[in-house]
């Protein structure tokens, strides 16, 4: 970090809240990572995982002394109140590595994000280290998902023969008449969040199993049943154009009943993975064409906004949620 920097290159509000995102969601990963370690058996998995490990830990530490250089109050995140390592295996070694590549691809979208609006040189330069690591852990996860058979690629379609161009308005319909079939950027969007879904949901299902509040555990059915619909639909838009869709992933949970983690970081971790779908589905339907599929986005993304919500409320009531840095109430300091 650069120790002379100038007295007015404070930490900007998207620096700010950039880093304790960062922090805190990596101190939720390295608690879910550090129990998977208790329970794997194979090598190259093990391997993967400690370096996902050590990875969370080097970005912790990082965050941590900025913030203490900047006088800025630690998080508390999560900690070892919040996993039980003494726990049965709740998750099979082959769902470590589809755990991993989702969890990078969040760590992706929050790094790049990040690094065009941040300020200071030595935060900006953090954010790009964080994310050149993340981008060599999620090549490490596709390659050994490839060596063991459990890489499923996305859908293959056809090399154009010409160059052509869109000659009618009909190319944007989807619900009637003659509707065209899928582009590659409309596959490539249906099958990322297609892949996304199936992670969610088989962690949702080991969630259900092990959540010790009934308020909880019916958030998660809840989420089960959703994530559900969702993927249906997704690869009925496939399998209408003859396209593969990938297979689920609920074998990979076991029928463990003892909670590995405290309800209170599996709800945090929902509420993560469902607010990386909002920006993912956002992503799919800015490169989308079809009405059909729009209309299908949005309908996604309203549930999944009100699921979310549920889920802060959830926190909020139970005194879980930790609040991020925020503006002064000017309102309020004049009334004061």
């Amino acid at each position: 970090m650069n120790e002379n920097l100038p007295l007015n290159e404070s930490l900007t509000s998207a620096e700010m809240g950039k880093l304790w995102t960062t922090y805190t969601g990596n101190t939720l990963a390295k608690c879910i990572i550090r129990y998977y370690l208790q329970h794997i058996k194979d090598q190259d998995i093990q391997n993967v995982l400690s370096n996902a490990l050590n990875l969370s830990d080097t970005i912790v530490e990082n965050v941590k002394e900025i913030f203490i250089k900047e006088k800025f109050p630690i998080p508390i995140g999560y900690t070892e109140e919040d996993i039980n390592l003494d726990a049965p295996r709740l998750f099979s070694d082959e769902f470590y590595l589809h755990y991993l590549k989702y969890a990078a691809k969040a760590g992706l979208g929050m790094y790049s994000i990040a690094i065009p609006i941040m300020t200071r040189e030595d935060i900006r330069d953090f954010f790009i280290r964080t994310l050149n690591s993340t981008v060599n852990l999620i090549t490490e996860v596709n390659g050994i998902l490839k060596a063991k058979g459990l890489y499923i690629r996305p859908p293959q379609i056809p090399i154009p023969k010409r160059i052509d161009f869109i000659k009618k308005q009909n190319y944007l319909h989807g619900f009637l008449g003659d509707v065209r079939s899928l582009n590659a950027l409309e596959i490539a969007h249906l099958y990322d969040n297609l892949e996304n879904n199936l992670t969610s949901k088989a962690l949702l299902l080991g969630f259900s199993q092990v959540a010790e509040n009934n308020k909880v555990r019916e958030y998660f059915i809840r989420g089960m049943e959703m994530t559900n619909k969702h993927i249906e639909i997704n690869s009925q838009k496939l399998n209408k154009e003859n396209l593969p869709s990938p297979m689920l992933l609920d074998h990979f949970v076991s029928e463990a009943t003892v909670s590995p983690f405290s309800d209170k970081i599996m709800v945090a971790h929902k509420i993560e993975m469902f607010s990386m779908k909002i920006r993912t589905i956002g992503n799919a339907l800015s490169l989308n064409a079809r009405k059909d599929i729009g209309g299908m986005y949005a309908k996604a993304l309203m549930d999944i906004g009100l699921y979310v919500e549920d889920g802060a409320n959830i926190m909020i009531d139970q005194g879980w949620m930790e609040q991020p840095p925020k503006a002064a109430d000017r309102d309020k300091l004049v009334l004061d």
